[in-house]
């Protein structure tokens, strides 16, 4: 067995809950009871309405791909310090969005870097995708014709990898659409902006003008994030931002920023020495991707999403190297001590001072 104490397991801890725990791939949603909620709010001041549902986020530090979870041998089924890379970094990009005076966002404390608290939104049914390069799915479309994406038109002769002249917002949908005639009822299928607007009720937006709304946040966030990497040589290329609706403290209804944004796992970062030397280095998910993609026994079974429970399958029998987790440790937890300015530590055993905390300080915990 690993040496290393991971969190792979995230669904499981003591936790006083109303109702199941959710649990995503990566992360898992432990919502308080109302009599926890509202104790909290009071005790700790948060700044939020006293009948706002407050949950526990754990973050995993399972690795996703191709819709998948992969597994490492010597039961090393996650990859150390992926976890609070993320949630570090999430926290960053979201600390600066607030001084820069953009949108809030759903988290109300971070007891931990495993963990966030977080406030109940509705969410909008839209993966609010921006782009400034062509490259990965898009590059492949386009290599094959395609020109249209997402109603927006690319002109001939682009190249692989190459900077587009602005970013384009590239959406998809979160969850299946169902009784809209021309998107497929599946997940994450790329979708135009009059889809959206022609169907406001139905990706859960209030008015037309929070569609624009969604936009000038994602283009800001996105500018934000770029120029920050761009100080630490590092390119912005892509990124998936989501959102959804919370009441403020005086109980109007405002568009906020949710899950992650700009992490190593929602975006693409590559090095910009290497660009500019004509090699693509990779500081996202998307090189873990790479890898999977030129090493399992056939890369169709991970592009066509038509071949959905081969992937499967092949995800539960393909084991990784002890090293190649490592080496995906190394490059998130990289990244991320580059970003908020600190080297990430990880912690020997994130479980137990999870748990710890979360009783101690909250009063969470069952016993």
């Amino acid at each position: 067995m690993t040496s290393y104490k991971v969190l792979d397991v995230n669904d499981d801890l003591p936790i006083r809950t109303k109702g199941d725990v959710h649990s995503g791939k990566v992360r898992s949603v432990y919502w308080l009871t109302d009599a926890d909620s509202k104790r909290l709010i009071s005790e700790k001041g948060y700044k939020v309405p006293a009948d706002t549902e407050l949950a526990i986020m754990v973050i995993s530090d399972r690795i996703s791909a191709f819709d998948c979870i992969w597994q490492g041998e010597n039961g090393l089924n996650g990859v150390p310090g992926k976890g609070i890379a993320l949630n570090s970094v999430a926290a960053h990009w979201f600390k600066l969005f607030d001084e820069a005076g953009l949108a809030g966002n759903h988290i109300v404390d971070i007891p931990h870097p495993y963990v966030w608290i977080v406030r109940k939104a509705s969410t909008v049914k839209v993966e609010a995708i921006a782009r400034q390069y062509i490259t990965g799915s898009m590059w492949r479309d386009y290599a094959k014709g395609v020109r249209d994406f997402c109603g927006i038109n690319l002109p001939e002769g682009l190249t692989a990898n190459q900077k587009l002249d602005k970013v384009l917002i590239t959406p998809s949908t979160k969850g299946i659409i169902t009784g809209v005639a021309d998107i497929p009822p599946v997940d994450d299928v790329n979708i135009t902006r009059s889809n959206i607007t022609n169907n406001l009720s139905v990706f859960n937006f209030r008015a037309a003008d929070d569609v624009a709304q969604y936009e000038k946040l994602l283009v800001e966030g996105f500018e934000l994030i770029s120029g920050e990497l761009a100080k630490l040589g590092q390119i912005f290329v892509d990124t998936k931002f989501e959102f959804g609706y919370v009441e403020d403290i005086n109980g109007a209804e405002q568009l906020i920023y949710i899950d992650e944004v700009g992490t190593p796992d929602s975006s693409r970062i590559w090095d910009e020495a290497s660009y500019k030397d004509g090699k693509i280095v990779e500081n996202s998910k998307e090189g873990f991707r790479q890898l999977l993609i030129n090493n399992v026994p056939e890369s169709d079974v991970l592009l066509n999403k038509d071949r959905m429970d081969e992937r499967e399958q092949l995800a539960k029998d393909y084991i990784l190297p002890e090293s190649v987790m490592l080496e995906v440790s190394n490059t998130y937890v990289g990244i991320a001590s580059k970003i908020v300015g600190k080297e990430i530590v990880i912690p020997a055993d994130p479980r137990q001072e999870v748990i710890a905390i979360l009783d101690a300080d909250y009063g969470l915990i069952i016993k």
